[in-house]
């Protein structure tokens, strides 16, 4: 009996799947990639943006006319969507089987064995549930680096975001059992941990009375086998003295930050339900440059958000013009409903959206293509990913780089280099969003 996991949308969703996988494996089910050769398929889903829903809709559409057809003698749908819109999807789309919500992730053994009996049922926890624990990965990135997802939720309501909804309050994983994860990790081969939540920066406030993110990281980089530890998701507001203090000081914490900042206009932050001003955005970053001069800094952005003028675009491109991001993603905005933010007045046609994000892009180019050239001389430890078909060129990543969202540093060499190798790399030439080097 095999299974088909389809993995969609955030790499906290793709923590989810790695821990079901492990469930069923300790059962003993087999997996494939092919549909092919598939008995059970199971989607794991996204709702966070329109893109995500609509992709996690065709999937579960797509797979459902196998399960039609008889190729397929069970379909699963898992994730957000799952939980978000499970009525819907049994009206719709009753060639699912069953439906696992957010929070009952680890009743996927049940789930399988209930529709291969031919009594499916759905599975569904408290939104607020303690986070699944205890479960053995089965690590889908390679092997060489690997998610850690540290907390679940998220408690800061901004009036686009569902996520509150789908995925309950903010509730951190206990400590004891991020370093039993870890350490399963390290010793399974990964050098890379990467640390994801809603919000990283409040690890701990609900178990431990404090933000207890800075004592995590000094735990985890003592941890044999892991080279680099990355954090993602930071909230800006939530930045403290301490966490910059063991991100300068422990060796094995990358010099690289994801600060989602959404936008640089008062009037709009505000809108959005965010805790920051466009001054203390400033402030934040240059007390994280001066600390750690070297480090690299990733934002997110949304453009069109309702009632955003013509003022506060500007506005928002002034100030990525003047911050000079090193990394930075824009999404136009997505009216999702149930959140405060679709029922406001002022909204944007979905043309001014996408030209507004195609502007803060090419802006960003320009400021990307002048910081990779920048790089042009220097010396950085790489990260083996792979090779280049028929070609003495390995694709390597440097701690500036979260895999998935940025560059690549594409290293010329002979050597017999494998995936997860370290090397020391010259920079010797660049492009907008890329470097290119050779060993030194």
């Amino acid at each position: 009996m095999k299974l088909l996991f389809i993995s969609l949308g955030c790499d906290k969703n793709l923590v989810d799947t790695e821990m079901m996988l492990g469930m069923l494996d300790e059962k003993g089910f087999s997996f494939t990639d092919d549909e092919a050769e598939a008995d059970v398929v199971v989607v794991n889903t996204c709702c966070f943006i329109g893109d995500a829903k609509e992709e996690s809709i065709n999937t579960l559409l797509e797979m459902g006319e196998l399960r039609k057809s008889g190729r397929i003698k069970a379909l699963i749908a898992a994730g957000c969507l799952a939980q978000r819109y499970r009525e819907e999807i049994q009206q719709e789309i009753p060639e699912v089987d069953a439906i696992i919500g957010t929070t009952a992730i680890d009743q996927i053994v049940a789930a399988v064995e209930d529709v291969l009996k031919g009594a499916p049922r759905n599975h569904y926890a408290d939104l607020n549930a303690k986070p699944v624990v205890g479960a053995k990965r089965l690590v889908t990135t390679g092997g060489h680096y690997a998610y850690l997802k540290i907390a679940e939720g998220c408690d800061k309501h901004c009036t686009y975001c569902i996520i509150p909804k789908v995925r309950g309050n903010y509730r951190s994983v206990p400590m004891e059992e991020l370093l039993r994860q870890a350490g399963e990790l390290a010793q399974g081969g990964v050098r890379e941990l990467i640390l994801v939540a809603q919000e990283t920066t409040l690890y701990g406030v609900d178990l431990y009375g404090g933000k207890k993110l800075p004592e995590l990281l000094k735990k985890l980089a003592g941890i044999d086998g892991l080279y680099w530890i990355r954090i993602l998701y930071c909230y800006p507001e939530e930045i403290t003295d301490e966490l910059i203090e063991v991100i300068k000081e422990e060796p094995k914490v990358c010099h690289y930050l994801d600060i989602p900042i959404q936008h640089a206009s008062d009037r709009i932050l505000k809108r959005m339900g965010r805790r920051t001003t466009k001054e203390q955005l400033r402030q934040i970053v240059a007390k994280l440059r001066e600390a750690i001069p070297d480090i690299c800094l990733r934002t997110t952005l949304i453009t069109g958000f309702p009632g955003e003028t013509e003022e506060d675009f500007e506005e928002l491109m002034d100030f990525v013009d003047e911050m000079e991001f090193d990394r930075l993603g824009v999404f136009p905005y997505s009216q999702e409903e149930d959140t405060p933010a679709a029922e406001m007045p002022d909204q944007i046609e979905e043309e001014l959206k996408c030209s507004r994000r195609d502007e803060v892009m090419g802006l960003q180019q320009e400021i990307s293509y002048e910081k990779t050239n920048n790089l042009v001389g220097s010396v950085l430890d790489v990260m083996v990913e792979g090779k280049v078909a028929d070609e003495d060129v390995y694709v390597t990543r440097t701690y500036r780089d979260a895999p998935g969202v940025d560059g690549y540093l594409f290293l010329e060499s002979g050597a017999n280099l494998m995936t997860g190798d370290f090397v020391r790399a010259l920079v010797t030439d660049s492009n907008e969003y890329d470097l290119i080097g050779e060993i030194c």
